[in-house]
C-alpha cells in the first residue's frame, strides 16, 4: 500500500541521511521475515543458503543463525575457501564445477578445507584436473557432488530449462557415479538437481498473460517428470555411494522441492532480498528487503526527475525484466526512450513534481546478490538504527574474477 511504502521511504531516508548516494540498504525486519517464510515453506527440509544471492558475510551469518538454515551453497572454490577460513561455516557445497587450479591446490592440501567443502562434478575430466593439481596419494579425500540435469525434455530435441550438466538420465547418473567412486582420492557424498524451469521462472510475467499460462502448463508437467527421474537417479547412485545429501530447488520452488521424498535439503537465497524477478511468482512473493538509492540531480521538465546513475542491469536475457525498478516514492517509471542510464536516469510520473535536487529515489534490483557488485557496503536498517556491513566487493573479493 502507498502508506506502507511511504513509511518505508521515510525510514530508509532517515537511516541513511548521513551517507552519500548511491547507497544500498537491507530492511532487516523484511529479511528475517523472508528467512522464516522460506523455512515454513520447506516442508521440514533444512535450507542451504545460496551465497551468490546474498554476497554479504554479515547477512550470511545472520541467516545461518536462524532455525531451519544449515550450510552454504557457494559459487566458486575461492569463495568456499574464504567462507571456511573466516569461520562462517564448515559445510560448503560449490554449485558449479571448478577449473581453478590455484584454489583446488589450496583445497587439496588442507585437511580442514577438504572436510568442509564439496565440489561439483558432471564428468570424469573434473577429477582429472584435481589429480593433476595434487595426486591422490598426496591429499585428503576430495568430497564430490554429482550434478543431475533437471531440465524437461518432453519430445525429441525439445529442451526446457537451463543447460547445466550433461547427466540427464538415471542410467547416466549411475554410470558416472560408478566411475567417480572407482577413482582413488575422491568420495561421492551428494547429488544436486536444480529444476531451473520451475525455481527460476516466474509464472506471472507482467503483461504477458498467454506466456504465463504456457509457463504454468509447462511447470505442471515438468515437475512430476523430475520427481520420477530424480528418484530413479538417486536410487541408481546409491547403489555405488552412500549419499549424505540430495540437494534441489531454489527460492521459486522451495515448497515443491521440499515435498520430494528423496530430497534432503533445499537451496534458497534470492528470497531473502526479494528482488523484482520474484514479483512474477504466484506461489510465494517475498517481501522486498533490499534497495538502492540514487539522488535527484535535476528537473528538466514537469513530471520528470533525473537521478545520477541507475543502469544497474541484471544478468540474463537483455529485456525489461532485467532492469531495476523505481520503487520509492511510488509512481515513477523510466522514460521509454532512455531507460536506466549509465550516468543519468530520467524518471517520469506525476510524483516527480514533488522531488527536488538532493531528494532520493529508492530502487529494487531485478536480481538479488548482483546488487552487491555495485556497492562496498550494505546499510542494515533495523527500525530506526543502521549498521554498515561490507559486501564481498567491500571486503576486496571478486570471486568470479
Amino acid at each position: 500500500m502507498i502508506e506502507d511504502r511511504t513509511a518505508l521511504k521515510e525510514r530508509l531516508d532517515r537511516a541513511t541521511a548521513h551517507l552519500e548516494t548511491p547507497v544500498a540498504a537491507v530492511d532487516l525486519a523484511a529479511f528475517d521475515d523472508n528467512a522464516d517464510q522460506l523455512v515454513a515453506r520447506s516442508q521440514g527440509k533444512p535450507l542451504r543458503v545460496a551465497s551468490k544471492s546474498v554476497r554479504c558475510r554479515t547477512l550470511l551469518e545472520r541467516v545461518l543463525a536462524r532455525p531451519g538454515w544449515r550450510g552454504v551453497m557457494a559459487y566458486t572454490v575461492p569463495e568456499a575457501i574464504w567462507l571456511v577460513r573466516s569461520g562462517l561455516t564448515d559445510d560448503v557445497l560449490v554449485a558449479y564445477p571448478s577449473v581453478d587450479r590455484t584454489a583446488l591446490r589450496e583445497l587439496t592440501t588442507d585437511p580442514k578445507l577438504a572436510a568442509a567443502i564439496t565440489i561439483m562434478v558432471d564428468h570424469p575430466s573434473h577429477l582429472d584436473l584435481v589429480d593433476q593439481v595434487t595426486p591422490p596419494g598426496d591429499r585428503p579425500a576430495v568430497r564430490l557432488c554429482l550434478d543431475l540435469d533437471s531440465s524437461w525434455r518432453p519430445a525429441g530435441p525439445m529442451h526446457l530449462g537451463v543447460r547445466r550438466s550433461p547427466v540427464h538420465t538415471a542410467g547416466q547418473a549411475s554410470s558416472l557415479a560408478r566411475r567417480l567412486v572407482a577413482r582413488p582420492g575422491f568420495t561421492l557424498v551428494g547429488l544436486m538437481s536444480y529444476e531451473a524451469q520451475i525455481a527460476g521462472l516466474g509464472d506471472l510475467p507482467p503483461g504477458q498473460a498467454l506466456r504465463g499460462r504456457a509457463i504454468r502448463l509447462m511447470q505442471s508437467r515438468s515437475f512430476p517428470e523430475i520427481l520420477r527421474r530424480r528418484a530413479a537417479a538417486v536410487a541408481a547412485v546409491r547403489e555405488h555411494a552412500d549419499l549424505e545429501f540430495v540437494n534441489a530447488g531454489g527460492t521459486g520452488s522451495v515448497a515443491a522441492s521440499g515435498s520430494d521424498p528423496v530430497v534432503t535439503e533445499v537451496t534458497a537465497g534470492s528470497g531473502l532480498y526479494g528482488p523484482t524477478l520474484f514479483d512474477a511468482y504466484s506461489a510465494w512473493r517475498p517481501t522486498p528487503a533490499a534497495f538502492f538509492a540514487l539522488s535527484v540531480v535535476r528537473r528538466p521538465a514537469p513530471r520528470i526527475a533525473t537521478v545520477l546513475g541507475g543502469g544497474w542491469i541484471a544478468s540474463g536475457p537483455a529485456e525489461t525484466s532485467r532492469q531495476p525498478t523505481p520503487y520509492l516514492p511510488a509512481g515513477l517509471k523510466f522514460k521509454p526512450d532512455e531507460g536506466p542510464g549509465e550516468v543519468q536516469t530520467p524518471l517520469v510520473g506525476a510524483v516527480a513534481d514533488t522531488l527536488r535536487p538532493g531528494d532520493r529515489v529508492w530502487f529494487r534490483h531485478a536480481k538479488a546478490g548482483e546488487l552487491c557488485e555495485h556497492v562496498n557496503q550494505l546499510q542494515l536498517v533495523d527500525s530506526g538504527s543502521v549498521t554498515p556491513a561490507p559486501t564481498y566487493r567491500g571486503e576486496g573479493h571478486d570471486f568470479l574474477g
